[in-house]
């Protein structure tokens, strides 16, 4: 508790603190002109914040670290990344010599075009592509046989008209080889009617000359046409006039409660859709038509915008009017108005003006969807531009992820020159220090990428060879260099450990980088680097694993989830953070050799090694619980797929993770005909070993089961966010990321239209599909004869038999001179059921002794003699499968001959089996024996256990969710096979009668069920008690009594939801 206090501390109150030590009077001090520096990084806390805001701190906070801060003054702050003003005189001088050739009808001679480029290169500008394709590459021009064109005229994302194909031509050389179409291409439209917003966009193809090989990229095979280029028309080629259309000055608001009833339940039906996705025609012309009623429904405007008819001049003044009479949406609300849907400029300018109070952080975490939004601008001078470059000349954090993802987008097919314009705009401001900076970071990466592609081209014993001797060159930079790491701007090496780089020896082959820190006080650097695989979707998925992991938080749920750095610095290559302390769960389960299905214990016992005390394990587990919960979710959630051994990592504090992302959004690997993934997440027996702190079920997993639909229904609450980032991915180029039917998977898996209680059914439902396929056919709730045989005999430490508590043998009880079975009795405490009575006598002894034993008592004595005495022929043993209930009597009457003549069998048998401690152990008396009296009756167990309830009502209906059961006692000992059974009292032909499924073996059961009354009132159901009753099902007898509640419902507010727990009582259901 108190540490939670400290993490709410402002962090100018720790400076104070911090100078009372060395100062006597503070009130000389000026504590606003120092600052927290963490130690070994080039990052520093902000005063005005609290001191858990930071994500330094909460990494700390998380791995349970020492926090390391230095205390400085702001004027030893590093500060060489500052801009000077030489960006200005050279943007001057451009602005200058641009409107002198406007003055001169815009002739631009070559002289002024080479000292141009001279005076950009001097600042280190990118070179600028012409706005022509460039068809002048010989080996490209073989490869293809014939070119043609497609044309197409679109607004917000859509054509306008069908896109138009040229006719396929081949090359023809004059001074260069040229294509020559000599086509006229007209859409039936006055350019006087299209929106100012329109594209016109000529994209080239390249169909592959079949005898040249292959494709240009021999890496890849393409059979069909290829896009070589694409060219949008944005600007005019001719003066257009154009006025600003003026909003209309109508104010029209109305209340959605001043509609009828079916209109506003179908109105607030199509509002509460998360995204525009499932919006169909119909939707959009009501929407549009009761677009006055939506004004209190402030983030629907995307929905109301998508939905208007038209965009032409005409219909703008109402559209603007709607705008300007909005209340402002939330920036992250307002980033869906980013999208391709929505080119007006108008709509994105005030989408722009809203997201401006996003805080830095918060742009950095959403930063790559307002990188792919710059395609979505119809012209370059956009307010979204503007935005990004004035924020990244206000955060060095910013910049430098603006830089990457400018630079990873470079290779984009379509976009490839805006984003380079872009990229030269963002470098002409950024400040001469920032773009050296940037410029050594692009250095190592290419040094680091030549390593790579050297190592994995090598094979064998060269590769060590070819490793060394590329890492020796890289040190040579570090020897002029420091360098920050594009990871992490905060993070400066100043060499290589070469000593500790290694390589891994997965297909990619990635390097193992070591780079000693530039901070004294720093540890060491460690990074993956990795060429030949497309890491944008590692980033993707794990931007939204952070995201989501930013929500729990915010609601006060730390999942405790390891977030790591990954980066992709062009294409096919990128950099990964090195989780320190980690390893694979394959290499986890190799060392502890395992090698049959049944073998659970390796993840616990790895745990336990570097966790060796009962507190440090009891963390570790703990930790395991909270993050295997949040990685279910988010998994699902995100449809990664994929799943093995060796891409989920666990950390010796507990937190586990997943790594390498290839296949999202469901689209698993195919093994012939169908998917390799088939359960919803993955959740191994080995883990539930964890989670439940052994074999058998307990709270523990049913605090996981809470935890999960907990997480889940979070994110369920913000899924219009996580569509809204995917939908800006759209364009990315991502292969598993290119339509609405990806889009579709998360929406479904979010279970848009269901309530809280019926979405944790549904996850509930998916854990125990998880736990119900795993492939290697163990299931720890079901433990069964053939477990049993893996398992051979319990430890000494653990009872022989489940029903006594010691082993007893001959020598302690005395030869057993004869037995039998007596008779059976039926039973009713608390439930109808059959038992046998034996009567044994012992050397010694005048009268016998009568113990009571079940039919499984017997059975479990039969199956552990033939674990003990494989080579013995043992008696047969009567067969346990009854069908029905309905003669029971005269099944315990035959059963009772059956088990007589076992028995005499037995002790008959050689005195190795009949005389062993297993057999004498069945026959003792065990407390439950010496309480009887005579034979007429046997104890009643003691009821115990408690059920967490969730009662609601709505709609004319009750809902009882039955969520979790603990603590169950059962008269034997043995787990029992709960369901619960409830009914509404009074109720006299027993029609309110509700039942749950049966769960198997356990104490401790999870249902997550709802049991459902409709048709009732408020009023009748104050009147009315529910009765609940706990029951194990049992196949050979009746159905016994484990404990029961009555609640009176007029003791519940039932216009809000009551989750409780209840202790179970021995009062027992009359029906």
């Amino acid at each position: 508790e108190a540490t939670g206090r400290f993490y709410k501390v402002p962090l100018f109150l720790i400076i104070m603190q911090a100078l009372c030590w060395v100062h006597d009077d503070l009130n000389e001090v000026d504590i606003g002109s120092y600052i927290l520096k963490v130690c070994g990084q080039e990052e520093v806390l902000q005063n005005k914040h609290c001191v858990g805001s930071h994500e330094y701190i909460q990494n700390c906070r998380k791995w349970d670290t020492e926090i390391k801060l230095q205390l400085l003054t702001r004027s030893v702050i590093c500060r060489d990344l500052a801009r000077t003003n030489q960006h200005k005189a050279v943007d001057h001088v451009i602005k200058t010599v641009r409107k002198i050739c406007s003055t001169f009808d815009c002739v631009e001679t070559p002289a002024i075009t080479e000292s141009v480029k001279k005076l950009r290169r001097a600042v280190n500008l990118p070179r600028t592509k012409d706005a022509e394709v460039n068809f002048h590459a010989i080996n490209c021009i073989l490869s293809y046989e014939k070119y043609y064109l497609i044309c197409s005229l679109t607004h917000n994302g859509k054509d306008l008209f069908k896109p138009v194909q040229s006719k396929k031509v081949g090359t023809y050389k004059n001074f260069f080889y040229l294509i020559k179409w000599d086509e006229l291409i007209i859409f039936p439209i006055q350019i006087s009617q299209l929106p100012l917003e329109s594209v016109l966009c000529l994209t080239l193809f390249g169909i592959l000359n079949q005898s040249s090989g292959s494709s240009p990229d021999s890496n890849k095979q393409r059979k069909g046409p290829e896009i070589l280029g694409q060219i949008d028309f944005p600007s005019h080629a001719f003066d257009i006039e154009y006025k600003i259309p003026q909003a209309a000055k109508t104010t029209v608001h109305h209340s959605i409660e001043t509609l009828e009833k079916p209109l506003r339940e179908h109105l607030l039906a199509i509002l509460s859709k998360d995204n525009t996705i499932g919006l169909s025609k119909e939707d959009k012309e009501f929407l549009w038509e009761k677009r006055h009623y939506c004004h209190s429904h402030t983030s629907s405007l995307p929905k109301i915008l998508v939905s208007a008819p038209h965009w032409d001049w005409a219909s703008l003044p109402e559209i603007y009017s709607l705008l300007q009479q909005w209340p402002p949406l939330s920036p992250l609300a307002a980033l869906e108005l980013l999208d391709s849907k929505f080119a007006d400029q108008e709509v994105r300018n005030i989408a722009v003006n809203w997201i401006e109070t996003l805080s830095d952080d918060e742009l950095t975490d959403f930063l790559p969807q307002f990188v792919q939004a710059l395609k979505y601008e119809t012209y370059l001078d956009s307010a979204l531009v503007r935005f990004l470059l004035a924020r990244a000349l206000g955060s060095i954090r910013i910049a430098h992820y603006l830089y990457w993802l400018l630079k990873d987008t470079l290779y984009d097919p379509k976009f490839g020159v805006r984003y380079e314009q872009i990229l030269g705009a963002f470098l002409s401001v950024c400040g001469k220090r920032l773009r050296e900076e940037l410029e050594k970071q692009t250095r190592l990466v290419q040094l680091f990428g030549m390593v790579a592609e050297r190592v994995k081209q090598t094979s064998g014993s060269a590769r060590q060879a070819a490793l060394q001797n590329g890492m020796e060159r890289v040190q040579l930079f570090f020897l002029k260099n420091k360098c920050r790491l594009p990871l992490n701007p905060s993070l400066v090496a100043k060499e290589l450990n070469i000593k500790a780089c290694s390589f891994f020896s997965s297909n990619a082959v990635p390097l193992k980088v070591a780079l000693i820190n530039a901070d004294p006080l720093g540890e060491e650097i460690n990074v993956m680097f990795k060429v030949g695989e497309d890491l944008r979707q590692d980033m993707l998925a794990l931007q939204m694993i952070k995201i989501m992991d930013k929500i729990w938080l915010q609601e006060g749920l730390d999942l405790r989830m390891v977030i790591f750095k990954c980066l992709s610095t062009g294409k096919d290559r990128g950099m990964v953070e090195l989780v320190p302390a980690s390893d694979t769960l394959r290499k986890i389960q190799v060392e502890y050799g395992v090698t049959g299905s049944f073998k659970d214990k390796p993840l616990a016992e790895w745990l336990r090694k570097y966790n060796p005390t009962e507190e440090e394990y009891e963390k570790a587990s703990e930790n395991f619980i909270y993050s295997c919960a949040g990685c279910c979710v988010a998994t699902y959630v995100l449809g990664i797929c994929d799943r093995h051994n060796d891409n989920i990592m666990l950390r010796n504090t507990g937190h586990m993770f997943h790594i390498d992302f290839g296949k999202f959004l469901g689209h698993a690997q195919m093994f012939g005909s169908f998917k390799r993934d088939r359960a919803p997440f993955v959740l191994t027996s080995d883990m539930a070993y964890v989670i439940n702190g052994g074999e058998k079920p307990t709270i523990r997993f049913q605090l996981f089961v809470d935890l999960c639909c907990q997480a889940y229904n979070l994110i369920r609450k913000r899924a219009s966010l996580f569509l809204n980032l995917l939908s800006l991915m759209l364009s990315s180029g991502l292969p598993e990321l290119s339509g609405v039917q990806d889009l579709k998977y998360v929406q479904d898996a979010l279970q848009p239209q269901t309530t809280d209680a019926e979405a944790t059914i549904f996850f509930t439902r998916l854990i125990e599909s998880s736990l119900g396929s795993v492939a290697t056919k163990f299931n720890f709730f079901i433990h069964n004869l053939a477990q049993l045989r893996f398992s051979g005999l319990p430890s000494n430490d653990e009872p022989i038999l489940s029903f006594s508590a010691k082993t007893y043998s001959l020598k302690q009880d005395g030869r057993i001179k004869q037995v039998s079975v007596f008779t059976y009795q039926k039973r009713y405490n608390p439930d109808k059921h059959y038992i046998y009575v034996v009567r044994v006598l012992r050397e010694g002894q005048v009268e016998p002794t009568f113990v009571f034993r079940t039919f499984d008592e017997f059975q479990e004595l039969h199956n552990k003699l033939g674990i003990l005495f494989p080579l013995w022929k043992l008696p047969g043993f009567p067969n346990k499968m009854v069908l029905g209930r309905t003669h029971i009597k005269d099944v315990a009457a035959k059963r009772k001959v059956e088990l007589n003549s076992y028995i005499q069998s037995l002790m008959n048998s050689s005195s190795e089996v009949a005389e062993c401690d297993l057999v004498y152990t069945f026959f003792h008396p065990l407390l439950r024996d010496e309480k009887v009296e005579g034979i007429d009756g046997i104890a009643r167990p003691t009821v115990g256990g408690e059920v967490k309830l969730s009662i609601s009502y709505r709609n004319s209906t009750l809902f009882i969710m039955v969520m979790h059961i603990k603590d169950l006692v059962t008269e034997d000992g043995a787990d029992p096979n709960p369901y619960v059974k409830t009914y509404l009292l009074p109720d006299t032909h027993k029609t309110s009668k509700r039942k749950t499924k049966i769960s198997r073996k356990t104490r401790n059961p999870t249902f997550n069920e709802m049991l459902v009354y409709s048709g009732y009132s408020m009023e009748t159901l104050k009147q009315r008690e529910l009765q609940l009753s706990v029951l194990s099902a049992e196949s050979l007898r009746e159905n016994f009594f484990l404990g029961g509640i009555t609640l009176s419902l007029k003791d519940f507010n039932l216009s809000k939801e009551t989750v409780n727990w209840y202790r179970l009582t021995g009062k027992r259901s009359h029906f």
